[in-house]
């Protein structure tokens, strides 16, 4: 009798434990996802910003710029590997095709 008692509650706890597990996944999951949207656009607004600043003190064909364009590049790549999308800061949107320029930025 003791022995069906104490499964009875063992898995009362476990269904709990289960319960608060699927709440969480469904509270934090969507957290999850928005934190890893502001961590590529972030990343690849810093890279054009720095881009821009590369051209302007050193030129167009520096090293300097040369190395923001491959940040660019990289920043855009990591996004559409792990979103399927990547982030124009110009437009201030996200693009759902892999269409990106490597120098659109480049051009005024």
């Amino acid at each position: 009798m003791q022995m069906r008692s104490c499964l009875k509650v063992n898995l009362f706890v476990r269904s709990k434990v289960m319960v608060a597990m699927l709440a969480a996944a469904f509270l934090f999951g969507p957290v999850m996802r928005v934190a890893a949207s502001d961590v590529c656009s972030a990343r690849t607004a810093r890279a054009e910003h720095k881009l821009h600043e590369a051209i302007e003190r050193h030129g167009y064909n520096s090293r300097q710029a040369d190395h923001w364009r491959h940040e660019l590049h990289e920043a855009r790549e990591s996004c559409w590997r792990e979103r399927r999308q990547w982030w124009s800061e110009h437009e201030h949107r996200w693009h759902h095709d892999r269409d990106w320029d490597d120098h659109d930025h480049d051009r005024g």
